[in-house]
């Protein structure tokens, strides 16, 4: 807990040094938090080749509101409900373009499952398939379940921070995790039980 209070510290002395135009400051922020932030981008949109781009505007907003910024809550908690804000802007600007349809999103997918399955079976492959399954599985959940899911499983984020960032109550968190583990053991469930078969 106190090496997470030192992170802290250091987030909040860092937003200072940004706050009166510290270039370097800002570079040291965004080398801690990079990954985290593109990371947790390019799990909340798919992979999409927009990650970078969305990340690289998460860390513009930070620096542009550097001199509002006010530590009232983790710096991580800040950081992220600003990721969640433009993560959710993007999926709702992309559901209403609707760039690919759903059926041509099936087929590629029929088509690259094709690919794959013309490939030599090793485990690495069948790995690699059953990820890209998962993924799936996760970019299919609500937008607050898809990100209490990445929050919690990749950045091992508390429920209290969740619930800041998410705008919901400690237990509402739980529910929302409930759910998504719930509708993710279910269209799981048929690829894993085909791969014990395979196994």
């Amino acid at each position: 807990m106190a090496a997470d209070e030192d992170e802290n510290a250091e987030d909040i002395a860092l937003m200072a040094q940004i706050a009166i135009g510290d270039e370097s400051a800002f570079a040291r922020l965004i080398e801690k938090h990079q990954n985290a932030v593109v990371g947790t981008i390019a799990k909340m949109t798919n992979m999409s080749p927009d990650s970078e781009d969305l990340a690289q505007q998460v860390f513009l907003r930070v620096w542009q509101s550097a001199k509002r910024y006010k530590p009232t809550a983790k710096f991580t908690t800040y950081l992220f409900t600003i990721v969640r804000n433009l993560v959710f802007n993007y999926t709702k600007k992309k559901s209403r373009r609707k760039e690919q349809s759903l059926d041509e999103q099936e087929e590629d997918w029929h088509q690259q499952r094709a690919i794959d399955g013309a490939k030599q079976p090793d485990e690495s492959l069948q790995h690699a398939e059953l990820q890209k399954i998962i993924d799936k599985a996760i970019a299919d959940l609500p937008e607050k379940q898809r990100l209490a899911i990445i929050l919690r499983k990749q950045e091992k984020m508390p429920y209290e921070e969740m619930a800041l960032i998410l705008e919901l109550s400690v237990s509402a968190v739980k529910s929302t995790l409930f759910r998504a583990r719930a509708t993710l053991r279910e269209s799981l469930e048929p690829y894993l039980a085909e791969a014990a078969q395979q196994s």
